[in-house]
């Protein structure tokens, strides 16, 4: 990633132990804790943070809502994300959504802004996002590039679930050096509500410069609608991941605590506000 490189002098044995892992987690920003304690097999859910994890689940929504996310990784200040995310659904044109986040601190940093449009025909939803990202490093100035991203969602059956998701289809170019580009990421998966209660899900992601990894998770409503227990487990990074949610009324609350055997615990903390429409 660019300015990863030029900074590893200055976080030598740091880097050393995490740049691995943080090249696939640059990957394509998933969002919120709900997808984070189910190791980010995300790529079927329909909630606001469909905005990062599938464009295309964002069509389900039936409010306007709004969300904001914190996730620290592995205990250290520098590698600290912080994501704000607004969606607007309209009954003829669709759905409509605003992604801003940052990466980083002062001598290295990472930050999007994206518009989203997602539409629902029928069991089918599709989606398309524009994403403008600035990548900086201290010292070296920052680079700046667009990306094009492209989901879908159907439902197979009733309680089955298909999704899939490109991100950065036109695999945008950070710098000549070394043809440096943003990572280029595909992922596909499936969900099963076996029971009103019970969520299972399953993911294969490709990072084009990595071998794929498989994801699977699981969700538990203890108490319907209101307080959910979920893990998972991701074989690429051989963490696995715990969370729990919470609703009341309009506002969900998720944590999450994510594991490797190396590199320590990592924080997911993610707050969600629908608001209510008016009626004419």
């Amino acid at each position: 990633m660019y300015g990863l490189k030029k900074l590893f002098p200055l976080h030598s044995c740091l880097l050393l132990c995490l740049l691995p892992a943080l090249a696939r987690g640059q990957a394509d920003m998933p969002a919120g804790a709900r997808a984070a304690a189910l190791a980010n097999a995300s790529v079927t859910l329909s909630d606001l943070w469909a905005l990062h994890n599938n464009i295309a689940g964002i069509s389900h929504l039936e409010q306007p809502a709004l969300g904001v996310y914190a996730e620290n990784r592995f205990g250290v200040r520098a590698f600290t994300t912080v994501a704000l995310q607004v969606v607007y659904p309209t009954a003829r044109y669709g759905h409509y959504g605003l992604s801003f986040s940052r990466f980083g601190d002062a001598l290295y940093s990472r930050q999007h802004a994206s518009l989203g449009l997602a539409h629902r025909l029928g069991q089918f939803s599709l989606g398309a996002q524009v994403a403008v990202w600035q990548v900086g490093a201290n010292g070296y100035g920052s680079k700046k590039a667009l990306t094009l991203s492209v989901g879908g969602q159907a439902e197979i059956m009733p309680g089955l679930y298909f999704g899939a998701y490109a991100h950065n289809l036109n695999q945008a170019r950070l710098a000549a050096f070394e043809d440096e580009r943003l990572p280029t990421v595909m992922k596909a998966g499936l969900a099963y509500r076996a029971t009103r209660r019970l969520l299972l899900a399953i993911e294969s992601e490709k990072h084009i410069d990595y071998n794929a990894s498989f994801k699977a998770g699981v969700e538990y409503q203890l108490l319907e609608e209101k307080f959910s227990l979920r893990s998972g487990f991701n074989s690429l990074t051989h963490s696995a991941t715990f969370g729990a949610g919470f609703r009341a009324r309009h506002l969900q609350v998720d944590y999450a605590l994510g594991s490797t055997t190396l590199l320590g615990m990592s924080h997911h903390l993610s707050l969600a506000y629908g608001f209510a429409k008016r009626k004419r």
